[in-house]
């Protein structure tokens, strides 16, 4: 039995929670209207009726079936940068009341606990619940945050800070704790430091952020010329180098102290090995479907490493929230309503987002709801 996480009985004897959101029946990863049902809400659980949902790059991999070695359930509805308000709360809750706006990540559970919960790194959890497409406490399978509300045990809840705009923070709980987690781990968060920053997308863009905000100076490191003129002017990072240019990775050579690597795609570590310091870390946080080749030597020649880092604890996830709205950190968004959705997935294949999607659900649901009637 997980600590924490028991359903009292006179929840086990309720109606399941009826649902309604978006759903892809097959690996098309088109979505649709979809009726479906939800737990109870036990004695540790908070029900959130959801405002805004995310949508992340790994969302489009599991609707279309495209992360090998993973099980994939359909009906699926994705989802795991959720925020909403509070509508119920279980009895024995006590981080959340009525009318607090709550956040949910990449996971809902877990043991709470093995080695890894017990130091807050849920996300490691042999046992870890995924907030969508994995097997929840009571057996049934969750479903995510393109839906009009979610049960979720409070540990697993964030707290929303109220300066934050909740559109552009809802990223946040899955790219911004990406990026977040492995630069504290790891102790690339120190003033004075250089980090790199490879890739300007969803995640990129925020470790800029973060980094910038830890007064540390940050070299954003991409394949496209025209990412220059954002990176040093629209995030304000210190300097740009494009990885094609071999006489631009010459005269980097030897500079930073880390790197934070989150391009998905197949790509050689080679030349961001040797951007290093002696004793520099490069943590990779973007998930390629091809493993990369080790540079070995360099390794060994400059006592350097190369590690890598899922999301976070629930723990890192709070504080990682409100260091956001201490320093006023967003994400860069365009919001989509609901109906959208299925052209968003697409652009987001096609890397045509700047920087991340998130849905409007509360003010859009109605679209297709509506469709789904006709």
């Amino acid at each position: 039995m997980m600590a924490n996480t028991t359903i009292s009985s006179s929840a086990l004897e309720n109606d399941r929670m009826p649902a309604f959101g978006l759903a892809a029946r097959d690996s098309s990863g088109i979505v649709s209207p979809f009726h479906f049902s939800r737990r109870a809400n036990g004695d540790h659980d908070i029900t959130i009726n959801i405002l805004y949902c995310g949508i992340c790059h790994g969302d489009v991999h599991y609707l279309r079936n495209e992360m090998q070695g993973r099980n994939f359930v359909y009906p699926m509805v994705a989802g795991h940068e959720i925020v909403g308000k509070v509508i119920k709360v279980g009895r024995n809750v006590e981080k959340f009341k009525l009318g607090d706006i709550a956040g949910v990540g990449p996971i809902c559970g877990s043991c709470q606990s093995c080695s890894s919960c017990n130091q807050g790194w849920e996300v490691y959890c042999p046992k870890r619940i995924a907030t969508y497409n994995s097997i929840d406490r009571d057996g049934s399978v969750t479903y995510g945050g393109y839906s009009d509300k979610t049960v979720v045990d409070e540990h697993f809840a964030v707290k929303m800070p109220n300066s934050l705009p909740l559109d552009g923070a809802a990223p946040l709980l899955c790219a911004g704790l990406t990026v977040y987690s492995p630069m504290k781990y790891y102790g690339l968060c120190e003033a004075g430091q250089h980090l790199g920053v490879v890739g300007l997308g969803g995640l990129g863009h925020v470790a800029v952020k973060f980094a910038k905000a830890m007064n540390m100076k940050v070299t954003v490191i991409s394949t496209s010329p025209g990412k220059k003129k954002e990176a040093l002017e629209s995030h304000g990072a210190d300097a740009f180098i494009l990885s094609t240019d071999p006489q631009q990775l010459q005269i980097a050579k030897d500079s930073m102290d880390g790197i934070i690597d989150t391009v998905a795609g197949p790509h050689s570590l080679d030349p961001l090995v040797d951007l290093l310091k002696t004793g520099g870390k490069l943590v990779l946080v973007g998930a390629s479907p091809k493993n990369p080749e080790l540079p070995t030597m360099p390794l060994m020649m400059g006592r350097k490493m190369i590690a890598g880092s899922a999301a976070g604890g629930m723990k890192e996830s709070q504080e990682m929230i409100d260091f956001a709205a201490k320093h006023n950190i967003t994400a860069d968004i365009e919001v989509v309503s609901m109906d959208e959705v299925n052209t968003a997935l697409e652009r987001i294949a096609k890397n045509d987002v700047k920087y991340r999607f998130v849905i409007d659900v509360a003010n859009t649901l109605h679209k297709v709801s509506q469709s789904d009637n006709e």
